[in-house]
């Protein structure tokens, strides 16, 4: 089963205890299938669809908690699966087209219903990317102010014919998953969120380590080259004494680091006197060059 499907999976099994948060999570599987409220001069009715047996299941479950009122459910085989079709009829289903969504805890049983009717997940090892699919764009700016009430950065695109409210950053999705009440699934991506960073912490320090060192050898070649053409062109003796003892001892080590080559000279110096002498080897090598 895909990430995406063990939490809806997980989700379905919730049931508020609140009547008002059962008609909101109504509400928003319901708006959410494609269902279009009925005129007012019509009974209401619900003919509900879906290939997922849980949310099935929950959608039958929530109609019996909040109006009270039995519904017909048919199952028809498909390739791949079977088709769950729920039907209702009763005046009282008008308020499922007119909840009032306000209260905090409504509201993360609307997100919730809405995620569970048109909603997705990335698998989070690859990426992260949460999305719920509305069919007109009033549904999606509904949801996507929701959402942002608690403090999320929810966005709105237009794609394939259909709204799209989305998040990209994986902290978000960690609070989507909260708000909505699935903590299973929240471990679960704080735990691959963990291993991802420390991975990618490790790369980033291995990478960095590599480039120094390529960094230091490149540096210590040229200093043996800038070295060398000193000694084939003009000598080493005539050099100051200081810069001649640092060419000998450079080209005798040339594998060692600026700290290992200041121990062995005569008199030990640090990093930035070796360096300032290698730096006047090289400046003297390209002024020879030049001429």
């Amino acid at each position: 089963m895909s990430f995406s499907g063990q939490v809806k999976q997980e989700l379905a099994q919730q049931y508020p205890k609140a009547r008002h948060c059962r008609l909101a999570e109504l509400a928003a599987i319901t708006g959410f299938s494609g269902i279009h409220p009925p005129k007012e001069e019509e009974e209401a009715k619900i003919c509900f669809r879906t290939e997922n047996a849980d949310l099935a299941r929950k959608y039958f479950t929530l109609l019996k908690k909040t109006f009270n009122i039995k519904a017909d459910v048919a199952v028809r085989k498909m390739t791949g699966g079977c088709q769950y079709r729920i039907f209702a009829e009763k005046e009282g289903l008008h308020a499922v087209f007119k909840a009032q969504v306000q209260s905090p805890c409504c509201r993360r049983a609307y997100i919730r219903g809405a995620f569970l009717a048109a909603g997705s997940m990335s698998d989070p090892q690859k990426s992260y990317h949460f999305e719920i699919v509305a069919e007109r764009e009033t549904e999606a700016v509904i949801l996507q102010k929701m959402m942002n009430q608690f403090g999320l950065d929810a966005k709105v695109i237009y794609r394939k014919k259909a709204y799209v409210v989305y998040l990209k950053e994986g902290t978000q999705i960690v609070d989507v998953l909260n708000i909505m009440g699935a903590c299973v699934a929240l471990m679960e991506l704080e735990n691959i969120r963990i291993l991802k960073e420390m991975r990618n912490a490790v790369n980033r320090k291995v990478n960095c380590e590599t480039a120094n060192i390529h960094k230091t050898v490149s540096a210590a070649v040229k200093q043996n080259e800038d070295i060398q053409y000193i000694r084939d062109t003009i000598g080493l003796d005539d050099l100051p004494e200081s810069l001649r003892e640092m060419a000998e001892v450079r080209l005798s080590h040339p594998e060692a680091s600026l700290k290992e080559l200041g121990q062995l000279l005569q008199t030990p110096i640090g990093k930035s006197g070796v360096n300032h002498r290698l730096r006047k080897l090289g400046e003297m090598a390209e002024k020879l060059r030049a001429r």
